[in-house]
C-alpha cells in the first residue's frame, strides 16, 4: 500500500485513541465473490476519514461491516477497542446517517431526534434539552413541529444528522448522506457538518463518489480499487480549518482533488 500526503498533517497518537482498526480485513459473500480484499486502516479520535471510489468498489461494505450490520470474513476489526457489533449494543457511541433521511412520516421533527433516547434512562426534560441543543445546532430550532412531509431534501438530512447526534456519538458513519441533494445544498449542508464536527470533537467515517466533496471535509482520504476493494492509497488533507467557500477554488485543493483523481483512474 502506498501512502501519500501532500504535507504529513496528523498528529502523533497512541493505540487507545484508535477509533477504528482494520487489519487485513477481507469480505467474502457466501456466492464466493470476494467484496473486500486486505483492507488495512486506523482511524484516530477527531479525524474525518472520507472513502472515496468507484460504484461497487466495498465501501458500503466496509461501513456495513465498521456498523456491524455484517460479519467481517477475517482479518482483524475493532470499534472503540471491542467488535462492532458489541460496541452497537454496548453504547450509543457510534451512530448513522444514510442518503436516505429515514425519518418517520408520523413523526414530527422534535419526535424524530428523540428517536435514539426512547430506551435511555433520562428524564424527559433532560432528552428534550438534548433535542433542543441539537435542533440548534443544525439550524432547526424554528421546526421542532414540523412533520417530514413539510421539510425540503436538505431539512430532512439536517433532521438525520441531529438525531445522529443526540447520543453525542465518538464515532459518527455517513454513507453518502449529501448524495441525492442539489449542489448548493450538498455545498452549504458540508459547510454545516465540518462545523459541528469541530465544535463536537467527534470522529467521522464519510462515504462519497465526490472528490471535491471528499477533500473539501476531511483530514483524510482513503482511495479504493475497483472489487474486490482494497485501499490502495491515503492522501492526507492538509487544507486549514475553519474551511470556507473560496477555499474551493484554491490552487492547493485542486491539486489535491486531482492526486486523488489521478490514484482513482491508475489503479
Amino acid at each position: 500500500m502506498h501512502h501519500t500526503s501532500v504535507m504529513e498533517t496528523e498528529k502523533p497518537s497512541s493505540e487507545n485513541d484508535t477509533i477504528v482498526h482494520l487489519q487485513n480485513v477481507n469480505k467474502v459473500y457466501p456466492n464466493g465473490k470476494t467484496a473486500v480484499q486486505n483492507v488495512s486502516l486506523d482511524i484516530k479520535q477527531g479525524e474525518f476519514v472520507s472513502f472515496v471510489g468507484p460504484s461497487g468498489c466495498g465501501k458500503s461494505t466496509i461501513f456495513k461491516m465498521i456498523s456491524g450490520l455484517i460479519e467481517h470474513t477475517d482479518g482483524e476489526l475493532t470499534i472503540l477497542g471491542t467488535s462492532p457489533r458489541l460496541a452497537q449494543k454496548q453504547s450509543t457511541d457510534v451512530s448513522f446517517v444514510f442518503q436516505d433521511a429515514t425519518l418517520l412520516p408520523w413523526r414530527n421533527v422534535m419526535d424524530n431526534i428523540l428517536l435514539p433516547m426512547e430506551f435511555q434512562h433520562i428524564t424527559k426534560k433532560k432528552k428534550e434539552e438534548m433535542a433542543e441543543k441539537v435542533l440548534a445546532l443544525v439550524g432547526l430550532k424554528d421546526f421542532r413541529k414540523a412533520l417530514p412531509r413539510e421539510l425540503s431534501g436538505g431539512m430532512k438530512m439536517r433532521v438525520s444528522i441531529a438525531r445522529a447526534l443526540i447520543a453525542k456519538p465518538k464515532l459518527l458513519l455517513m454513507d453518502e448522506p449529501f448524495g441525492a441533494l442539489d449542489e448548493i445544498t450538498r455545498q452549504n449542508l458540508q459547510e454545516e457538518l465540518l462545523k459541528i464536527w469541530q465544535k463536537e470533537q467527534m470522529t467521522v467515517l464519510f462515504i462519497t463518489h465526490n472528490v471535491f466533496e471528499a477533500v473539501y471535509l476531511s483530514t483524510k482520504i482513503a482511495v479504493m480499487t475497483p472489487s474486490p476493494g482494497k485501499i490502495e492509497n491515503t492522501v492526507a488533507v492538509d487544507l486549514p480549518f475553519p474551511r470556507n467557500a473560496e477555499l474551493r477554488t484554491s490552487h492547493h485543493f485542486s491539486d489535491i482533488a486531482a492526486k486523488v483523481s489521478h490514484y482513482l483512474k491508475h489503479r
